[in-house]
């Protein structure tokens, strides 16, 4: 089975390390990131992601840099934001925005039937 993949970018290394770690310890999941803009956006290109995930503390200009380009690449990719808050928040966040995802897909596809 092929996990999901999420794409992680918080300005707290702390914070990412411990987001990551609550990610990857998910078995249908599997996450990278980095503090580093122009990083995320390098393994942006270097990989397929089902989600990105935003931290706190990102600068307002750099946030809306990489929503943009992202959305750009892909209009179907769930960018989300995540302040903290613990594990299950974490995970209640990541299981909301990859549902809505695929409901998202599933209007966007035409009728069989043709009505």
């Amino acid at each position: 089975m092929k996990k999901i993949q999420i794409l992680v970018y918080g300005k707290h290394p702390e914070i990412l390390e411990t987001v990551l770690r609550l990610i990857n310890k998910n078995d249908a999941w599997e996450g990278e990131g980095s503090v580093d803009e122009e990083r995320v956006i390098e393994l942006y290109h270097q990989n397929q992601y089902d989600l990105v995930l935003l931290g706190g503390g990102i600068p307002e200009d750099s946030e809306k840099k990489i929503r943009a380009l992202f959305q750009h690449l892909n209009p179907q990719l769930q960018i989300i934001q995540h302040y903290g808050g613990g594990s299950g928040l974490l995970k209640s966040e990541i299981e909301m925005a990859l549902a809505k995802g695929a409901n998202d897909r599933l209007q966007l596809m035409d009728n069989p039937f043709g009505e």
